[in-house]
């Protein structure tokens, strides 16, 4: 499959991957210049590979309290976004997402695009056994555009003549003409999540390149979200791992009242010993990988997610160890042992080390 933006690439000679089925930049120059470029300017990603839908109706909310782990009755405003998972019965991750409230009975979600496919037939699933009054529209003919960095903010108000951005809060979109303009993103940096019509992305695009606005792939997108802590779905997060396992308790709205889908089993699991936590990991001479074994004080575990952080200069990693691990460990790098150090997430912070 291909994005509405996928001639851009190829103009741009891009090197291209299949990711989810789709046809992506990995990168066009050096993922290492792009990750820069997010840190110190700004760069943008095409992520029409994302599917939004649309949930509409009266009992909309409702039945995004049954499906969700957060409270969309938080989102009191028009506009206002929130961070969150959508779980099975066993309290197991099908995907994390982000939603925002359109209107008080409508809602946008953003699918990832791995799991979008299985997403749609899980809400639709439960859309025809709860009866609700709530319809549900897959818009694949919306793209996305992230532009991500200190300048992303400035670079678009003034570009799309869209002055109230700047007053836009994170984690709040705005409509302008027919932009939708989130303050949101993946990469620890400032910057928004534009949703266009796929007609007018490619312009777009050519407008944000010619205002000096680095193309980033999916490389760069990925050292850059674990420098930021970020987990990825299908490796940090899994169906088999319930966000207690994944650092993602904080997004859990647990009120008796709400009976969200999974719930009951997360009440069971934290009434039992935990054994496992996800982490993050430093280490130097050596880059870690997802699958490399770490030895820890407490027992053995896994890298989910390494890579080399031009911010740091060293190898990073997010990784499932036994829960009482802490300070030096071991990781496991071709067949030899390197030493490293469990850290908290994040690693980097707006473009500034964390951890000394």
């Amino acid at each position: 499959m291909k994005t509405a933006l996928f001639e851009n690439h190829v103009h741009l000679d891009a090197q291209l991957v299949d990711f989810a089925g789709w046809q992506m930049p990995m990168r066009y120059s050096s993922t290492i210049d792009e990750h820069h470029a997010v840190r110190k300017h700004a760069g943008m990603f095409d992520v029409s590979h994302m599917l939004a839908v649309d949930f509409d109706g009266s009992q909309s909310s409702l039945f995004l309290q049954k499906l969700l782990a957060s409270d969309v009755n938080k989102l009191s405003n028009d506009g206002q976004a929130l961070y969150t998972v959508m779980l099975n019965e066993r309290g197991g991750i099908i995907d994390d997402l982000i939603v925002y409230r359109l209107h008080e009975t409508s809602f946008r979600i953003v699918f990832n695009a791995g799991v979008a496919a299985t997403d749609l037939e899980w809400v639709t699933a439960w859309q025809q056994t709860t009866a609700l009054a709530v319809s549900i529209k897959p818009r694949r003919d919306l793209s996305i555009i992230a532009v991500q960095g200190p300048k992303a903010i400035q670079t678009v108000t003034e570009l799309f003549d869209c002055p109230q951005l700047l007053a836009v809060q994170p984690f709040t979109a705005i409509l302008h003409n027919e932009l939708f303009i989130g303050r949101t993103g993946y990469t620890g940096e400032d910057g928004v999540e534009i949703i266009c019509p796929n007609t007018d992305a490619p312009r777009m695009w050519n407008q944000l390149l010619d205002s000096g606005v680095l193309p980033c792939g999916l490389g760069a997108r990925d050292t850059l979200r674990l420098e930021a802590g970020m987990n990825l779905n299908g490796q940090d997060m899994t169906s088999d791992h319930t966000p207690y396992e994944c650092a993602l308790s904080w997004v859990l709205d647990l009120e008796p009242s709400r009976d969200f889908v999974g719930q009951t089993a997360l009440e069971e699991t934290r009434r039992q010993d935990i054994p496992t936590k996800l982490t993050g990991i430093v280490l130097r001479g050596g880059v870690m990988r997802s699958g490399y074994e770490v030895q820890s004080n407490a027992g053995l575990g896994t890298i989910t997610s390494g890579s080399f952080s031009p911010t740091l200069g060293y190898s990073i990693a997010l990784a499932r160890v036994p829960r009482a691990s802490t300070g030096d460990c071991s990781v496991f790098i071709r067949n030899k042992q390197r030493a490293g150090r469990i850290v908290r997430p994040p690693f980097v912070r707006h473009g500034e080390k964390v951890h000394k």
